[in-house]
């Protein structure tokens, strides 16, 4: 049974992810209200999120190649990220976020073995799902069945919040918009490469709220043909 999903982002008024102030302490307060029980994050937002580049290396200390054990009754979300590539290497650093109880790298048949040996020197789980990419319908239904995550809210850029509408996966969609307008040439808020209107996500309004400084959030829900 695959857990309900849910995106979250901060855009500016013409639906940008940057290039705008965004009230980052507002953001994760009402990303705290929304009880997921795993947080999905793309690799380039967590190589952003720690300014790193694709294969750096991240100080390391003995602890890091320690076994650790994940309590299923601990409150704090998973980290859930695909990386089939094995682009990130700073898993010391992003363990050490106190939002979170661990870290899952969903990987694919395609990742290098160098990788998974990386991975299992420092005792971080991983799933393989998928061939030449990570196969996140698998994933989230392997979350669920193995770690019983029942919600699971979306941190993430546009192309990760894109594949997981092309693939049906979104079943709730927040967005806390700025009152500013960016322009182009700015990342979007989702790459859906949907080609007509007769693919268009359709969306039902649930809630909306009015908050201090001329911000809107708003939640919908998507409508999925039976």
């Amino acid at each position: 049974m695959l857990p309900w999903v849910m995106t979250f982002n901060a855009t500016s008024l013409d639906g940008r992810i940057t290039g705008f102030d965004a009230d980052v302490n507002l953001y994760y307060q009402l990303a705290s209200e929304m009880n997921a029980d795993a947080v999905l994050m793309g690799s380039k937002t967590v190589l952003n999120g720690f300014n790193a580049k694709s294969g750096q290396l991240s100080e390391e200390s003995q602890e890091d190649f320690q076994p650790r054990g994940m309590n299923n009754e601990e409150k704090r979300p998973l980290l859930v990220v695909p990386d089939s590539r094995g682009k990130i290497r700073i898993w010391s650093e992003v363990r050490r976020m106190p939002y979170i109880k661990d870290i899952i790298v969903l990987c694919s048949r395609s990742t290098p073995k160098e990788y998974f040996d990386f991975l299992d020197e420092r005792f971080i789980p991983y799933m393989i799902v998928g061939y030449e990419q990570v196969d996140l319908e698998t994933a989230l239904d392997e979350l669920n069945l193995q770690f019983g995550v029942k919600r699971v809210r979306v941190d993430s850029g546009g192309v990760l919040n894109g594949v997981l509408f092309q693939t049906g996966l979104v079943d709730e969609v927040h967005t806390l918009i700025h009152p500013s307008l960016v322009g182009t040439g700015r990342d979007s808020i989702y790459y859906t490469g949907l080609e007509s209107p007769a693919d268009n996500i359709r969306l039902k309004l649930v809630n909306v709220d009015k908050l201090e400084g001329g911000l809107v959030y708003l939640t919908y829900h998507v409508i999925k043909d039976l």
